[in-house]
């Protein structure tokens, strides 16, 4: 009998808090309905994820996982609704989906615009870091003109 994913996610735990966890394989245990289950918010550290033929149909049981960099979901039944990941995992830097049943290049629109949203994140980051250099630098050269006014009232 198989195990369902439930079960696989206790014994994966190894009697470790889900929040400790940065890693969780679920291969080829059995999903019901096609549903992740199991699966909640408290994985916050999980960085790595592995659903490998696991007979998954939708991934909108997937709770929010901020930190998940890697998600294997080969050999599965998925055909869409992968917009989730761009919402629910918006660190996402590897996404494997060979031997799904995406049929069409619109399904996979969803993951060019969690490309295009980090992007503008990292863009954000990059304008803010330059905003705090700026500031920075002229508040020491505020500081360097204090000085020199002082020194010059100093000696007249």
């Amino acid at each position: 009998m198989e195990m369902k994913m439930k079960q696989k996610i206790n014994l994966e735990l190894r009697n470790r808090a889900p929040e400790e966890v940065t890693e969780l394989v679920l291969d080829n245990c059995h999903s019901v309905n096609g549903e992740i289950e199991g699966l909640n918010d408290t994985f916050k550290e999980l960085e790595f994820l592995s659903m490998v033929n696991v007979a998954l149909t939708s991934l909108a049981g997937l709770p929010s996982l901020s930190k998940l960099r890697k998600l294997e979901l080969s050999d599965n039944i998925i055909s869409g609704g992968l917009e989730v990941l761009a919402e629910k995992c918006p660190n996402l830097t590897y996404l494997n989906l060979s031997g799904n049943k995406i049929k069409d290049l619109s399904t996979v629109e969803a993951l060019m615009m969690m490309k295009k949203m980090k992007r503008k994140r990292k863009m954000k980051q990059v304008h803010q870091e330059d905003m705090r250099k700026r500031r920075k630098m002229k508040m020491k050269q505020v500081q360097i003109w204090r000085e020199k006014k002082r020194r010059w009232v100093s000696h007249t």
